[in-house]
């Protein structure tokens, strides 16, 4: 036999032996799901050799961890040390320990958890609780204030400081007012328990007024108690989520049967709600509600929609006294940094704006590039100072969940192949991040190329950060539909990072996420013969077909970037429905958009651009506010 032959032999046996571990990998996997202990077992035996048997190990003894002794647990957590699976199954006997109180056990392992979920910290909390740590209450109060609904293991620990006083009747109605504001009924009847029983809430009430807001605000004449004034004002939350004006005419009559501070309380959330909507009474509606020594407290979002109102209105006095209102963490993103700087710069306070200014500039984000243009420099990226060598990306290849992770990709499982890597590479300095990034490239997983190469803190690599794959294909595309190459690479990064076959939550799909019905109008406009959907997943199709979709929504839209970036994320209309009445400013325009998503998008969608017009070392190419330009008044 030649060694040649030998050679080829080995190969592929070798890629047998991977495959069929593969499919031993989704058939344990399905076996777990369904609670088949002796179908584990037997898969388990079968990939003892394969680079996933830590997963095989760990459906096994998960599936019996209830009644596994300690030794065999902690000799698994040992073999799979700082892994994440070894992580995962700690979690796991986290809870069992501590649904059985089993303190001891519980404190050895719970420092060594990275991943630490609310219920397992509540376990935590109650061993505190009972040892007497008195630091343990402020812990459980900072838990306490939510609108979301907390495990079940946080009940024992709020219990312990309902009792002790230490959480109050009013820190109940704050926690109820959070619950209605996030639509959360259940929340709010489930601590109404905690409540005296006369002060308690009327269910049936919150029911009606759950369900017909309006209905139930007709019935209501006098109401006296507080819980009767808290389901009114609920009623109107609901009411102002759909509606503002309607909301307002029932408070300007029911007003005066309600305090000074639930007065504050009702015009915060509806200057929040008009502002939102970009309704010009929102200022004066905030002013009133942050008025007098009986305000009530403005959240986080009513803060920055408060700052985004006077921008909008050009008010800069107004933006900065309301961002030095703002919480001092809030008050340090880079977002109000720049506004606050920019607000200064009206006020000629040119050396405190500058004070924002530079070091802001050196930061790469949206508002790092504007902070940037404002002190009268252009764009400018770090040049590679770390050259990763080959024998590191081999290296990086044989690092044991590296390898881990490319074998859930190679069979599909993204979820769980990126929970991998994101473990693997949190503690990698800037060179193993860069040599990971690398290795991602060679297997095309540009996903992990890009989110890996963003997280270097000193040396970076910015053809990695702006990855951009399939030029070939891209090229005449881009010419055929005159568009802008670093502006739609921009885009495709923000939309799916070049995963090819992506599909989203929302149904939209592949490189450009398109829509199938937009996918199938646009094929209709292009004369594709025999579309279906699944064409859309194809690269050239996705390509033809989003740029298509994206040069008809610049047509539309002034042929402006930022406009088009928000219709293809909201839609033209919406797009449209978020001009002013006057020309406004485009990144002001940028920040009062009033969908969380599509606001942070659009940021995204034009600062990738900057950097992609870097790379590409285009020729005159536009300032990031020259991209952003003037929007137009709606006509």
């Amino acid at each position: 036999m030649s060694k040649v032959f030998a050679g080829l032999l080995l190969v592929f046996w070798a890629q047998l032996l991977v495959a069929g571990g593969d499919e031993d990998y989704l058939k344990i996997r399905e076996a777990f799901r369904m609670g088949n202990a002796a179908r584990v077992a037997e898969y388990a035996e079968r990939m003892k050799h394969h680079v996933l048997s830590p997963y095989a190990e760990y459906f096994q003894l998960r599936l019996s961890l209830t009644t596994a002794d300690t030794g065999t647990i902690r000799a698994f957590l040992a073999r799979y040390d700082n892994s994440f699976v070894a992580d995962r199954l700690r979690g796991d006997w986290l809870q069992i320990l501590g649904k059985r109180q089993q303190w001891t056990t519980f404190s050895e392992e719970y420092p060594k958890l990275v991943n630490r979920e609310d219920s397992l910290q509540c376990y935590a909390l109650q061993h505190r609780l009972a040892a007497g740590d008195k630091t343990a209450g402020t812990e459980v109060r900072s838990l306490w204030f939510t609108g979301r609904d907390m495990p079940a293991s946080c009940v024992a620990v709020f219990d312990s400081l309902i009792r002790t006083g230490a959480i109050s009747a009013e820190d109940v109605w704050t926690r109820i007012r959070l619950a209605f504001e996030a639509g959360n009924t259940g929340v709010a009847k489930s601590i109404n328990k905690y409540l005296p029983r006369q002060q308690a809430l009327d269910l049936q009430k919150l029911g009606a007024a759950a369900k017909d807001a309006r209905r139930f605000l007709d019935r209501q004449a006098t109401f006296k108690s507080r819980a009767d004034r808290e389901v009114v004002l609920f009623a109107l939350l609901r009411l102002l989520r759909s509606e503002t004006n309607q909301a307002f005419a029932r408070w300007h009559k029911m007003r005066g049967q309600f305090s000074e501070v639930d007065q504050s309380y009702f015009m915060g959330n509806l200057a929040y709600w008009a502002a939102i909507r970009q309704d010009a009474r929102a200022m004066n509606w905030f002013m009133e509600a942050t008025r007098g020594k009986h305000a009530y407290p403005l959240s986080e979002s009513k803060h920055a929609w408060k700052a985004r109102v006077a921008l909008r209105e050009g008010n800069w006095k107004f933006l900065l006294d309301s961002i030095s209102q703002m919480p001092a963490a809030m008050q340090q993103e880079d977002v109000w940094r720049y506004w606050r700087a920019r607000a200064l710069k009206i006020s000629k306070k040119n050396v405190e704006a500058n004070a924002l200014l530079i070091p802001l500039s050196h930061e790469h984000s949206f508002y790092g590039q504007m902070a940037r243009e404002e002190l009268g420099e252009m764009l400018s990226v770090p040049a590679t100072e770390y050259q990763v060598k080959p024998q590191e990306i081999h290296r990086m290849e044989q690092n044991p969940g590296i390898r881990r992770a490319l074998a859930l990709y190679r069979i599909n499982q993204r979820v769980e192949a990126n929970r991998e890597w994101i473990w693997t590479v949190q503690h990698f300095s800037d060179a193993q991040l860069l040599a990971a990034a690398k290795v991602a490239q060679r297997y095309g997983i540009y996903d992990r190329v890009i989110n890996t190469a963003i997280r270097t803190v000193n040396h970076h690599d910015f053809n990695l950060r702006y990855l951009a794959p399939y030029r070939e294909q891209m090229r005449p595309v881009l010419q055929q539909q005159q568009l802008d190459e670093a502006f739609v690479y921009g885009l495709i990064r923000q939309e799916s990072r070049f995963i090819a076959d992506i599909k989203s939550g929302a149904g939209a799909i592949g490189l450009m996420q398109l829509m199938p019905a937009t996918a199938k109008w646009v094929a209709g406009k292009l004369g594709v013969r025999d579309f279906h959907t699944s064409l859309v997943t194809d690269i050239n199709t996705n390509l033809q077909l989003g740029t298509y979709y994206l040069k008809h929504v610049l047509d539309q839209l002034d042929d402006q970037p930022l406009l088009a970036a928000a219709a293809y994320n909201a839609g033209p209309g919406r797009a449209r429905q978020w001009k002013d009445t006057r020309p406004l400013e485009g990144a002001i325009y940028a920040e009062t958009i009033p969908f969380n998503e599509t606001r942070d998008y659009v940021k995204v969608v034009l600062s990738n651009s900057m950097y992609y017009a870097n790379n590409f070392e285009q020729l005159d190419r536009p300032t990031l506010k020259q991209r952003l330009g003037i929007v137009a008044p709606k006509r």
